[in-house]
């Protein structure tokens, strides 16, 4: 089998993070047996007409089994280039923009297969409608690499990222300038609980386990969420999650002893961070739940999915 993964979560120097669990979800595709290649362009509507241009050539001069594109615009993008069969994975933000949004729910009729990176993407969340349910939709996330995220001494990690040993820190994991990430949330739990609050965004990829680790506690404070890699990642290293009901988190944080999974309520943050700040290294029993979601495990779901459309064993 031959497939190849159209996107535009490209990083660059200001979000090296971008698109990591989509690059992530094609290795273990590939250490499967799965001959996967990559065809990837920058976010930004100056790329799209060139790239479904690019893309065509690539499909006339290559054989393909199969095309993945992953977020909606990149996957008008491959079926306008002529791809066949399609399969497009939606990530959150191109289902619950207003303007992307509309698009990515013409596509997903428009497609072999329409995967949503978490069932919640299948239906409305705080005003914003979800993508249609069509017949053989399937829920597909990315889901963390195992290998690099796992639990590591909070004073070791400290010390590898020249944090202050005693000090007192939560992760706010996701780009500030991000609004949908709500990080003036995150900001005020810091203020109340008298903690520095760690932002994601520019941390190389390649550190951030590090820096979930050396929190006290990661703050998921979104408006919504696709799937909510940050939470699960958190959770692989054994880290306490405050996180608002959106994307994974009402299942991965279900009855772990400390963690939260509530709207956001200053009050009630508040406390529960203050509780996790105020301990020495604090941790919740999280890798066990995260184990069934980690990326090996969801790239063997994505690779029954292709099979499934091309209909072969």
């Amino acid at each position: 089998m031959r497939v190849l993964v159209v996107t535009n979560l490209e990083p660059d120097a200001a979000t090296p993070q971008r698109g990591r669990w989509v690059r992530d979800q094609v290795e273990e595709i590939r250490r499967r047996g799965v001959e996967v290649d990559m065809f990837g362009f920058p976010p930004g509507s100056s790329h799209y007409i060139p790239a479904t241009w690019r893309l065509r050539r690539a499909l006339r001069r290559g054989h393909f089994d199969l095309v993945h594109a992953h977020y909606g615009l990149a996957g008008w993008c491959a079926r306008l280039a002529g791809a066949r069969p399609l399969a497009v994975s939606f990530h959150g933000t191109d289902v619950r923009h207003p303007v992307v949004g509309r698009l990515s729910r013409r596509l997903a009729r428009r497609v072999d297969l329409v995967a949503a990176v978490s069932r919640a993407l299948f239906g409305p969340e705080n005003g914003r409608p979800g993508l249609p349910l069509v017949p053989g939709a399937a829920v597909l996330p990315c889901g963390p690499d195992l290998d690099r995220f796992h639990p590591i001494s909070r004073s070791e990690a400290r010390r590898e990222l020249g944090l202050d040993p005693k000090g007192r820190y939560l992760l706010f994991p996701a780009d500030p300038s991000r609004p949908e990430k709500r990080a003036d949330r995150a900001a005020q739990v810091a203020v109340d609980v008298e903690a520095e609050l760690l932002t994601g965004g520019a941390i190389d990829p390649n550190e951030m386990p590090l820096w979930v680790n050396a929190a006290s506690a990661v703050l998921v404070t979104s408006d919504y969420e696709g799937f909510g890699l940050a939470c699960v990642e958190a959770l692989a290293c054994n880290v306490p999650v405050l996180s608002t009901p959106v994307g994974i988190a009402p299942f991965a944080l279900a009855d772990i002893a400390g963690t939260l999974c509530a709207p956001f309520d200053a009050a009630t943050w508040g406390a529960a961070a203050r509780r996790h700040v105020d301990s020495p290294d604090a941790r919740v029993e999280g890798a066990s739940r995260v184990a069934a979601l980690s990326a090996g495990r969801m790239a063997e779901r994505t690779i029954e999915a292709y099979r499934d459309i091309l209909g072969t064993a």
